[in-house]
């Protein structure tokens, strides 16, 4: 037999639904930081973001029994539930929650590198600008930024997780593209580089 590390998510979310607590605690340890950096990266707000992602797993522990494997998989169904709530809470607040100036922001210096305080703060300015462009962005433009372009999910996936078809999802991504594009040049022609971007990457 062997050991739970190795089983599948949807192994796991099987066992847990039988009473195994440790199958929970590893599908947690395991799905918690995507479900928490998608969260954050829709709504800008640590709070919503640990709001949702406890939402999720209460959800998970009542209704997991609902995933149904023939239409994808754990990590898909999770994050479905997560843009649920998420949306949700859009509709409750009527707001949106900036981030605020250097929240989270990891260091860019590579270990051993004497850091650039100029360049560090330039990446720093440009990460932020992203960051609020991608907020300021529809939410259905947004989501597949942030499924696509930050949590780097394939068009697929990311069909999946939204609910419709993979054109859709190519179709909205283009124009929001143009949309983030649209906001940003007037700040930085180069702000959307693959460096800044990965950056970007790390909301959480």
């Amino acid at each position: 037999m062997k050991p739970k590390t190795d089983l599948t998510d949807a192994e796991l979310l099987r066992l847990m639904m039988c009473g195994d607590e440790e199958s929970f605690t590893l599908l947690y340890k395991r799905r918690h930081p995507s479900i928490y950096r998608f969260a954050l990266q829709m709504s800008g707000s640590q709070q919503v973001a640990e709001d949702v992602t406890h939402d999720v797993f209460l959800f998970l522990m009542k209704d997991g029994h609902v995933f149904d494997p023939n239409r994808g998989s754990v990590s898909s169904f999770l994050l479905g539930v997560a843009r649920n709530y998420v949306l949700r809470r859009f509709r409750g607040d009527q707001l949106i929650v900036p981030f605020a100036d250097g929240e989270d922001d990891e260091p860019f210096d590579q270990v051993g590198n004497e850091p650039d305080p100029l360049e560090d703060l330039t990446k720093s300015e440009m990460i932020d600008n992203v960051r609020r462009a991608v907020l300021s962005l529809p939410e259905r433009y947004r989501e597949v930024v942030v499924l696509c372009e930050l949590q780097e999910l394939s068009y697929g996936e990311t069909a999946e997780i939204l609910g419709c078809a993979i054109g859709t999802v190519r179709s909205r991504l283009h124009r929001a593209r143009g949309l983030l594009l649209a906001k940003l040049r007037p700040n930085k022609e180069e702000v959307l580089s693959s460096a800044v971007v990965e950056s970007a990457r790390c909301f959480a």
